[in-house]
């Protein structure tokens, strides 16, 4: 059952209470039988073996049988694009309004939160600007329904790295992504990312602009540096994309706290991110999902070399102790769909335990939101999910969502009454 957005309005100005009995509890690091969670309002008050007097008022919600979770915190999305065997990413850049680009958002993030996303961190707004503020604004104002948004607005990119590109030099396309040139430029658009809104600031390290479209460091370390260096003096972190390893190493001297992909990263690089502190979000399903675009069959065809190499760095990740988070580059694939990364972490080699606490605890600590969601503690905000089974046992059961609830409000109710 999906309430309307007028009843989850009024609801949540009631006092309420609710107390959830599952058949197992996930608590963002390990798993417990016999435990209840106790709700007041938008907060967990009571999270264990019921000992403890219930309101009058307390509605009993009996999930026996299911395991109860934290909301998954998806660490890497894209809410403005689609998936390119919909749309190229160029035509959804160019040929797309702002306003058709806002109302499939407004679809994308009721589709991550009725999946069991109850946040979601944005990476970029490929070309529609700062919007991804005005949606997160939306969502915290009830206009629509949608996770709770950690978002990035416009990602920072070099001069003349980033699409879209035009074969034509006197003509200038619309780019998808704020540009800088010199450490200066870098500083002033991490400042004005900030300024419209930024949760925290993403660059480029490296990208496809090399000769013949080869990856190549598109920042200098000193560039870097500086968008570093304007985010933490407000608190912020900064996210790197890179692929490659020079890219990545850039970015770790640099004292960013993310490495988005890292596609070629070996366990010499992995290591010194595990030194640092610095935490890799792999994005397995962005690379799977673009294979097949390309005409790859998963099951029937050999794996294309760059499945083989993410393969191969994804390990070098697992042995080398670096902190895994949990983000499949969704948007590159349907919204919704956000499960499919979780399921290629444990096919890639991690164990369905480890991949959910990287999707609850993990992402929670790692992008600062620690006293806040990502686990099933007193005091902290009631985003909770239910699923039938046991997906510390099998990976597949986080797509059995049966429940959802968001801030102490529930916004999926599927249970047999």
């Amino acid at each position: 059952m999906l309430l309307t957005i007028f009843s989850l309005m009024a609801f949540a100005q009631n006092d309420s209470w609710y107390l959830l009995k599952p058949g197992r509890v996930f608590d963002g690091e390990i798993m417990h039988d016999g435990w209840v969670v106790l709700i007041h309002n938008n907060k967990i008050v009571q999270a264990g073996e019921i000992a403890f007097k219930l309101p009058a008022e307390t509605k009993v919600i009996d999930l026996k049988g299911m395991t109860l979770l934290p909301g998954f915190i998806e660490g890497h999305s894209h809410i403005f694009l689609h998936p390119y065997n919909e749309v190229s990413w160029d035509d959804q850049v160019l040929k797309e309004s702002r306003a058709e680009r806002n109302a499939r958002a407004v679809k994308h993030a009721e589709a991550t939160l009725l999946a069991g996303f109850t946040t979601m961190r944005d990476l970029g707004t490929e070309g529609a600007m700062y919007d991804d503020a005005g949606i997160k604004t939306a969502i915290e104002k009830g206009v629509i329904i949608g996770p709770r948004m950690i978002v990035a607005t416009r990602a920072i990119v070099a001069k003349g790295s980033y699409g879209v590109k035009s074969e034509n030099a006197d003509v200038d396309f619309p780019k998808g992504a704020a540009e800088a040139g010199n450490e200066d430029e870098m500083r002033k658009e991490a400042r004005v990312q900030i300024s419209k809104g930024a949760d925290l600031v993403k660059v480029y390290a490296d990208y496809r602009w090399g000769l013949d479209d080869a990856i190549a460091p598109a920042f200098s370390e000193k560039e870097i540096a500086a968008a570093v260096e304007v985010a933490q003096s407000s608190g912020r972190y900064v996210s790197a994309h890179s692929a490659s390893v020079e890219g990545m190493k850039r970015s770790i001297e640099a004292g960013v706290h993310t490495i988005e992909h890292g596609d070629y990263g070996t366990e010499e690089v992995f290591r010194e991110m595990k030194e640092k502190g610095i935490a890799l979000c792999p994005t397995l399903a962005a690379g799977e999902a673009i294979a097949e675009y390309d005409g790859w069959k998963k099951g029937t065809l050999p794996e294309p070399q760059r499945i083989i190499s993410k393969k191969k760095s994804f390990a070098a990740a697992l042995r080398a102790g670096v902190t895994i988070c949990m983000g499949g580059d969704v948007g590159v694939f349907p919204h919704g769909d956000n499960a499919r990364e979780m399921e290629l972490m444990v096919e890639y080699g991690m164990k369905p335990l480890d991949v959910l606490k990287s999707a609850t605890s993990v992402n929670a600590d790692v992008f600062g939101y620690r006293d806040r969601i990502g686990r099933i503690k007193k005091d902290l905000l009631a985003d909770l999910i239910a699923v039938e089974g046991d997906p510390s046992a099998n990976i597949h059961d986080i797509r059995k969502v049966v429940f959802v609830m968001k801030n102490g409000i529930v916004y999926k109710d599927n249970l047999k009454k």
